[in-house]
């Protein structure tokens, strides 16, 4: 590749193309590495004609494409491999159009949801996912990010009307329209939520709004038992009271189980409604601030793993045991959080994966009398592999309940032991149509390389 060629190149078609730095190294990639991969380029371009421009250019030189919104979730599942060029959506904001009689809104991909958020509330509507404000439009969409109040509205994939992309070789395509009901052509909307930049690059998406609600309140428990929890979570989640989230919270094995109800609504529904909720929980208290305890959007701290169990809500009480027993197991403490009425929690273990007198034993066993720091080194390799370890039983617990275990972000060295033990994704249904659906966007494989799951 000349770069000095391809530069020449990308400035025709975008006003904005810098060289890259450090900072724009795509983070955590590779199988055993943290330092993550580089990259040549940056193309920051303005409108979906110059993103079209950019790809175009691109497809010529056969350049490796990451595309960037925040970059915070570009090392979630297998991060790229390689990265000729990353294009980043900064520029590319604006709510385009806001139709709020139809409770519509088509908005830029580089838009950050928190500004997307101002401009619908002034006429009291809203997009509602619960994510981070900071968060991009097109990375919520691509990451398919969705917080406590899927259980009521869905996924981002649930509040797509229409969506705009760019294929890997320039073409612009659209999909769906600016009505609710509008249903032609193929929808894209569905296919792109989820797919991490490996289809192609998003531009814009119309959503549907709701109505901002009056009033919220938050009725909450605390349990010891883990079959009266779930007893809980299903009542909650089946109740005519309509609840917008129910999330549960448990800091440690073995510890007390929180569980929360997100009630909305106007006024004088919501009270009514939240001390019937309360008592429907047994011991349920009733506030109008969001419990400190409360599940954030997914997210994985320096080091952590971030793993994400879905299930049947009926098997609530049987993964709850399966992530109880692993923890026994592998010797790791895990802290559990998410949308348990939904089907769906979040696992988070630390960077060490276990606990301290169990990490000590192994690293004094695997390193003998060596020095401190190769203690450390095997304190770390045996807490990747009790983490590894830990994933691999949850897959094989859940699996007869038709459930599913995915780590989204791990440190390099847990993702190398989860290579032996099902690796990042385990067994992906489906993996067949998807691969060809990847042929089809992107016959070169260029779009975040190594980021699909082709090994499997």
């Amino acid at each position: 590749m000349d770069l000095d060629v391809v530069h020449k190149d990308l400035l025709i078609a975008c006003a904005e193309v810098r060289e890259a730095n450090a900072a724009d190294a795509i983070s955590g990639a590779g199988a055993t590495s943290e330092a993550g991969v580089g990259t040549a380029l940056v193309a920051l371009p303005g409108s979906t004609e110059e993103a079209a421009a950019v790809m175009r250019v691109a497809a010529e030189h056969e350049l490796a494409v990451v595309v960037r919104g925040t970059g915070s979730r570009l090392s979630w599942g297998i991060p790229a491999s390689r990265c000729d060029l990353v294009i980043d959506m900064s520029r590319l904001t604006g709510v385009v159009e806001h139709a709020a009689g139809d409770l519509v809104a088509r908005v830029r991909a580089g838009t950050r949801m928190g500004d997307v958020a101002a401009v619908l509330a002034q006429a009291g509507q809203e997009i509602a996912l619960d994510v981070p404000a900071d968060a991009t439009v097109g990375g919520i969409i691509a990451s398919g990010l969705a917080g406590s109040r899927r259980l009521r509205y869905g996924t981002p994939r649930d509040l797509l009307i229409g969506i705009t992309i760019v294929r890997a070789d320039g073409t612009v395509a659209k999909s769906g329209g600016k009505v609710v009901k509008n249903v032609a052509g193929y929808d894209l909307g569905k296919l792109f939520a989820g797919s991490a930049g490996t289809l192609g690059l998003i531009t814009e998406a119309t959503f549907r709004l709701h109505p901002l609600p009056a009033a919220r309140a938050y009725v909450t428990a605390e349990y010891v038992a883990v079959s009266v929890a779930c007893d809980a979570v299903a009542a909650a989640a089946n109740s005519p009271l309509v609840s917008s989230a129910v999330e549960l919270s448990r800091a440690e094995p073995g510890g007390p189980i929180q569980v929360g109800v997100l009630l909305e609504g106007s006024v004088d529904g919501i009270e009514a409604r939240s001390m019937r909720m309360a008592d429907l929980l047994g011991t349920g208290e009733v506030s109008a601030d969001q419990p400190a305890w409360w599940p954030a959007a997914p997210r994985a701290g320096a080091g952590e793993t971030l793993i994400r169990v879905s299930f049947w809500v009926s098997a609530l009480a049987r993964a709850l045991d399966a992530i109880e027993a692993g923890a026994a197991q592998s010797g790791v403490s895990p802290v559990i959080e998410g949308s348990a009425g939904a089907g769906v929690l979040y696992v988070r273990v630390a960077a060490g994966g276990q606990d301290g007198s169990i990490a000590h034993a192994r690293a004094s066993t695997e390193a003998g009398s060596a020095n401190e720091p190769e203690r450390e080194a095997a304190g770390t390799a045996a807490g990747a592999k009790a983490i590894a370890e830990f994933v691999a039983g949850l897959r094989r617990a859940v699996a007869g309940e038709r459930g599913a275990v995915v780590v989204l972000a791990a440190p390099a060295v847990v993702r190398a032991e989860l290579a032996e033990l099902g690796g990042t994704y385990g067994t992906v249904p489906g993996l067949a149509l998807m691969r060809a659906v990847k042929d089809q966007f992107d016959p070169g494989h260029r779009l975040a390389p190594g980021r699909f799951p082709e090994a499997l």
